[in-house]
């Protein structure tokens, strides 16, 4: 068992037998483009937010076959060694463009494409898909959650319930750019700068001789800080009157003011209405109620329809593993290759499952925006070359259902897939994760409230070019489909 794990060699096994097939068909130098798109948007969502692209450069960057690894593979008795040498002396020479993190995606666009030698734009596909997908997935539950909040706080506190380590620590980071306001995860602030956030379990409360006494040690070494649990017994009868107690035992004589009460069970709802009445008239109207256990933006938005005093949530395996859907579905398509002209020719994968027909060439991903209120208008996917002039009127048109055609008129746009790597070298700087999060705010306010409903949502405008529709469909009718 190795003690380190080189992430290099996290792949899916069939990476390393293409690789090997393509060296021996002399396809070392042959330059493929690959597109990263998904089909859907997680729980019939309006839109899905971008995130990963950190922790992808960061594997691009150390991508390195050991000795170890090489011996592992010479094992398995079926590579080369011309091909075992390639690996040994490994070089990515790649270029990569990505939609930047926090940006609102939508089914059918490239977010991420890769330029290069086929053997190592192939060989990136688990890692590229297992980091965007993740973190793509979190971020998109955490923002459901966050809008279900209407503007109440919302922490992470899904850790113990992650799918291991990485799935709690990139989590915590992906939930924060979705729009969390801090987390349970200690290490997720130590490296990202995400607020660390947590008070007591039931556990603190238990061993002491009684609940006043639990609360009183946790308000004398905490009292400007001091946040407390009070459903280890009874909500009502005990935890709240032994709150209210406390905070007039400890914490008014020296000044400070109790920071919340979090409840984690029962009727929250019920309970939360009632604990406010009494806070308010015990004297502590600025007392925050914190609501945990088992929530989603389903569950809170039922909760605050209901009425509840509820002032931050606590979200825990509802969040951290999107429970109610846990897969993203990216997938990792060849879109072109270059003839030994440097000439780009397309590729299309065709299936009698329309929604698997892939959009084939090097491509941009354009976003137009109104001049009036900066709003999202639509996507227009066209040719890498192609560019849109903001000073004319522009034509789109639905590309499965094309009689569906607006002119736009007094707007703006940009490209979204940024350069991220240039022959090998990293050519982007990362964002700060505050600079992400408030992006990632900014966009997604710029997006029509119909396309943020829960349910039914407006199927936001993601169109083609007229030369890159053609394109298509002339290679459709050549496959005769």
């Amino acid at each position: 068992m190795k003690n380190e794990l080189n992430l290099t060699m996290l792949v899916d096994f069939y990476e390393f037998t293409m690789m090997n097939g393509f060296l021996a068909e002399g396809y070392k130098d042959k330059i493929a483009y690959y597109d990263m798109f998904f089909r859907r948007v997680p729980e019939n969502g309006g839109f899905a937010i971008m995130a990963g692209v950190e922790q992808f450069i960061e594997y691009i960057e150390n991508i390195c076959f050991t000795d170890e690894d090489i011996s592992y593979l010479r094992s398995k008795g079926i590579f080369s060694e011309e091909f075992l040498d390639y690996l040994k002396n490994f070089k990515f020479e790649c270029d990569i463009w990505a939609i930047p993190e926090g940006t609102p995606i939508f089914p059918g666009e490239p977010i991420v494409t890769i330029r290069g030698p086929v053997m190592q734009a192939q060989f990136v596909e688990t890692m590229l898909l297992l980091t965007i997908n993740h973190q793509s997935l979190i971020a998109t539950k955490a923002n459901r959650i966050v809008r279900a909040s209407r503007g109440r706080a919302v922490m992470e506190f899904g850790s113990r319930r992650s799918q291991g380590s990485s799935g709690a620590v990139a989590g915590a980071r992906a939930a924060y750019i979705g729009g969390v306001d801090g987390t349970a995860c200690t290490i997720s602030d130590e490296m990202y700068g995400i607020p660390a956030l947590g008070t007591m379990a039931h556990s603190w409360v238990q061993l002491f001789e009684n609940e006043y006494d639990a609360f009183y040690a946790y308000a004398k070494n905490y009292p400007t800080d001091c946040t407390l649990l009070v459903d280890t017994y009874n909500v009502l009868k005990s935890g709240i009157p032994n709150a209210i107690k406390v905070f007039d035992d400890v914490l008014k004589p020296i000044g400070a003011r109790p920071k919340g009460v979090r409840i984690d069970s029962g009727d929250i709802t019920y309970l939360s209405k009632k604990c406010r009445k009494m806070l308010d008239e015990a004297g502590y109207p600025d007392c925050k109620i914190i609501a945990s256990n088992s929530l989603d933006e389903y569950i809170i938005s039922d909760m605050l329809l209901q009425g509840a005093k509820i002032d931050s949530f606590g979200v825990g395996e509802r969040l951290i593993t999107s429970k109610s859907e846990p897969v993203f579905g990216g997938v990792y398509k060849l879109a072109a290759v270059e003839d030994t002209n440097g000439n780009i020719i397309p590729k299309i994968k065709i299936s009698e499952n329309v929604a698997k027909i892939t959009t084939p060439g090097f491509k941009q991903v354009h976003r137009l925006y109104s001049r009036h209120d900066s709003s999202a208008i639509a996507d227009v996917i066209t040719l890498h070359d192609e560019k849109i002039d903001n000073d004319k009127p522009y034509t789109i048109f639905d590309p499965e259902h094309t009689w569906k055609k607006k002119t736009v008129t007094d707007f703006y746009s940009r490209e979204l897939l940024k350069p991220i790597f240039v022959g090998g070298k990293l050519v982007y700087e990362n964002p700060s994760i505050e600079v992400i999060r408030e992006y990632c705010k900014m966009e997604i306010e710029g997006l029509w409230e119909e396309v943020k409903r829960f349910e039914n949502p407006h199927s936001y405008y993601v169109d083609l070019s007229q030369k890159l529709w053609d394109m298509k469909h002339k290679m459709l009718e050549e496959y005769q489909i």
